[in-house]
């Protein structure tokens, strides 16, 4: 079974197509607390219809709990020497910042993808620890993506001369090997996370040829 991690979701309607994504892939989901809405949100429900009663779903109070309950895992840099370390479910980070691709990376059953929050995405802490298992779905720049690009780069410059300096340091100090693009190039393009996470999710699945849907 794959499973999709959820780090601080703030859009109820979000969670919910994910959860209905969850459900017929025979995936198991993941909450991080905090959550943005109630568990017993209308819009939640609505999302879901009435697939979240089959959701396989489980919930957590912080990122440290996830780890305790579901560790051990997969270590990039060992995997290739360690045959035990193989049959660990690796962490997949998705982030904007990453320089390799989703579909760069490999997948197992019983791995987990795990995504931000709608407003910042992944705390750049926790990327920088994770730098090997960092990957991201391709698109375009703000500059190129949008027609007033521009203007919101004036604006997160004019945010940064106010006191909420954009550094990255946490990101930056980490990467020595180039693991990361430039952050400053994604403050507004992205996708809905539900679409990411269903995008992800499908190439996982077709990665294990779709072992969970077709047992």
């Amino acid at each position: 079974m794959l499973n999709v991690v959820l780090v601080e979701p703030e859009i109820p309607a979000n969670t919910g197509n994910i959860g209905r994504t969850c459900v017929v892939s025979g995936t198991r989901l993941h909450l991080i607390k905090p959550l943005g809405f109630s568990l017993d949100n209308k819009n939640l429900k609505r999302a879901g219809m009435a697939y979240w009663q089959s959701l396989d779903v489980c919930l957590y109070n912080s990122w440290a709990e996830f780890v305790e309950k579901n560790a051990p895992f997969a270590t990039p840099s060992k995997k290739t020497a360690s045959p035990a370390n193989d049959s660990l479910p690796q962490l997949h980070f998705l982030t904007k910042k990453a320089r390799k691709t989703y579909v760069e990376a490999s997948y197992h059953d019983g791995d987990f993808i795990i995504f931000g929050k709608e407003s910042s995405g992944l705390p750049e802490a926790l990327l920088a620890k994770h730098a090997l298992e960092c990957e991201r779905i391709p698109m375009l720049t703000d500059n190129k993506a949008l027609v007033n690009g521009d203007a919101w780069s004036n604006k997160n410059a004019n945010l940064s001369s106010e006191g909420t300096p954009r550094t990255h340091e946490a990101l930056l100090s980490q990467d020595i090997c180039g693991n990361f693009i430039d952050p400053e190039d994604y403050h507004v393009s992205a996708l809905n996370l539900s679409n990411a996470a269903a995008i992800v999710l499908y190439e996982a699945l077709r990665q294990i040829n779709f072992v969970t849907i077709q047992k």
